[in-house]
């Protein structure tokens, strides 16, 4: 047999095998000790964190011929033909795949004849936030009032796209994120039935690498243990295995911004780079342990609150001497627009560079942050045994051609520990301090600084008033359709000869337009601007009707044998792409 997944191999087979979701096991088995089994449940929650599983479990149990204490007995021929997966009773829908209203109608239809073996018929429809308007309307009926003998449960990570009417009509429950110490203890349960040795070290680094994800952390723990095959997995074989680096290489990158060294932090990322790491990982990981020193600067006593060792608390509370909230605030800031920047990236490394050069050089920004972080640097130069910061002068205005400041006193020594930086004497310094606070003096205020002006702010309320904009009806696209040449006066002028060769039809509760983009090659400039046009007209039928109007473009002719409806799409084009 072939070797299967661990979080497919130790998936639960019983209430009491599920982890970190205690208030919606309980709940459930209460429902059939009590006999009080609802016909429609909404499970919401993020990846990996036990939704499908205590689908099946529910779905197991309530056909089960003899439950235990709210739980399946698993060795009834019904838990046995559901654990197998050949159980007619119970049916597994991708709502990714099957999204249509024709897919609802087969269920619609199918519920109608009771179950020859077993008590219920148990529907689960996974990622039900992606069934199409028209699919959710089928379902409503049915999900109302559906057979004694039938139950839904639908399961989606996305609960917002979920419509209420559906939400009204299901009992829900919010599934939470897995804790690091209930994560690691399953981990350490499941490696003794492995017969593998790890350390716990090693699997609290994979539960907390999961995000909360008891999915993600089985992946990784297998990925690991097939990286280190008959050995025992410690944490650098870990680290090896995902790309990660220990807390030391942090420690060691921080330790070099406080000495204003940027030489040394590229020699770090050039390590990392030559060991195979994996950026994006390295970046978050350091969010982290700047998050952690911040914290611990803040409050000492939120140690215990972290996921460190006491070693790692004591030397991030000596490091955050080294900084100020502010500080640390403004290196979050710079940090979290990386890992944004850094996962779409061509160039991860440089990415990586730029945004170190900007968390050791403040002066390269101009914003309230960046110039607090310079008066800071100038301030800890005028106290004696403080830090001498060379880059500064290098990179002021005071600085001359060869890096040397360019007022300097007779005598200056330009030591550490004498009050002076590089030469500069004191009083020199507490002139370039007055100028950096004459610079954030005349800095708008932050409230003032963020907020929008002119047409920015039109455009942010607009794109607030278009995200409350409900789905059209079926009535009003068939009109849109059916009236196109008298809906193109609500366009602006300048798209009106573009809007008339459109050809648009209402299918299936959506709006096609079944042009060939070649049409507009060579008199309107090809697809770009036809799918730009698009956009600017999907806005303003959109604002006319305060309704969400979208557009399903062809990218060939309609064929003549093919069934309307049945359509393949290249893009969707919508107002919802500039509601933001």
């Amino acid at each position: 047999m072939s070797y299967t997944a661990l979080y497919r191999k130790w998936r639960p087979d019983s209430f009491e095998e599920v982890k970190g979701q205690e208030h919606i096991v309980q709940t459930l088995r209460n429902e059939v000790i009590h006999n009080r089994i609802g016909h429609a449940y909404l499970f919401c929650g993020t990846r990996g964190t036990g939704k499908t599983t205590i689908a099946k479990l529910f779905a197991k149990t309530v056909n089960c011929e003899n439950p235990v204490n709210g739980s399946p007995c698993g060795t009834c021929a019904s838990c046995q033909a559901i654990a197998r997966g050949n159980s007619f009773n119970v049916i597994e829908i991708d709502a990714a795949s099957n999204n249509g209203v024709d897919n609802i109608r087969q269920i619609t239809e199918a519920v109608q004849y009771a179950p020859s073996q077993g008590k219920y018929l148990v529907y689960i429809i996974d990622e039900v936030h992606m069934l199409s308007t028209g699919a959710f309307n089928a379902l409503l009926k049915t999900l109302e009032e559906p057979p004694e003998y039938v139950i839904f449960i639908l399961a989606t990570t996305e609960a917002r796209k979920v419509p209420v009417t559906i939400m009204s009509r299901c009992q829900k429950y919010d599934f939470h994120r897995i804790s690091i110490e209930t994560i690691t203890g399953r981990l350490t349960e499941l490696m003794e039935r492995e017969g593998i040795s790890a350390t716990e070290e090693a699997l609290r680094y994979v539960a907390r690498a999961a995000d909360g994800s008891m999915r993600d952390a089985l992946s990784i723990l297998d990925q690991c243990i097939s990286f280190n095959l008959g050995e025992e997995l410690t944490f650098d074989k870990v680290l090896n295995s995902i790309g990660a680096v220990d807390t030391d290489v942090f420690i060691r990158m921080t330790g070099e911004i406080v000495k204003d060294d940027i030489s040394a932090l590229m020699d770090i990322v050039n390590e990392v780079v030559w060991q195979g790491r994996d950026l994006t990982q390295f970046v978050a990981d350091y969010i982290w342990f700047i998050r952690n020193m911040l914290f611990l600067k803040i409050s000492p006593m939120t140690r215990e609150s972290l996921d460190i060792t006491e070693e790692t608390a004591e030397r991030l509370i000596s490091l955050g001497k080294d900084f100020s909230t502010d500080t640390l605030m403004r290196y979050l800031d710079i940090l979290g627009e990386l890992l944004q920047e850094i996962r779409i990236s061509t160039i991860k490394r440089i990415t990586l560079e730029m945004a170190l050069i900007r968390m050791v050089r403040p002066e390269m920004e101009s914003d309230l942050a960046a110039v607090t972080g310079r008066v800071e640097r100038l301030e800890k130069s005028l106290v004696p045994g403080g830090t001498v910061y060379s880059g500064y002068a290098a990179g002021s205005e005071n600085a001359s051609s060869d890096g040397t400041a360019g007022a300097v006193a007779d005598g200056g020594s330009g030591t550490a520990g004498t009050g002076t930086l590089q030469g500069i004497d004191q009083e020199t310094l507490r002139r370039m301090i007055r100028e950096e606070l004459g610079r954030m003096d005349s800095l708008p205020a932050a409230a003032d600084a963020k907020k929008p002006s002119g047409k920015a702010e039109e455009q942010i309320d607009r794109a607030a008033l278009r995200r409350t904009y409900e789905d059209p009806s079926d009535e009003l696209l068939m009109k849109i359709a059916s009236n196109w040449a008298g809906e193109i006066e609500y366009l602006p002028k300048i798209y009106e000869k573009f809007a008339r060769k459109l050809k648009l039809r209402a299918a299936d509760g959506k709006l096609f337009v079944d042009n060939d983009w070649s049409e507009y090659n060579d008199e309107l400039g090809g697809v770009d601007f036809f799918i730009r046009n698009m956009y600017m007209i999907t806005n303003a039928l959109s604002d006319h009707y305060k309704k969400k109007i979208v557009f399903f473009v062809r990218n060939r002719k309609t064929d003549s044998k093919e069934k309307i409806g049945v359509v393949r799409t290249k893009a969707k084009v919508n107002f919802e792409m500039e509601n933001r």
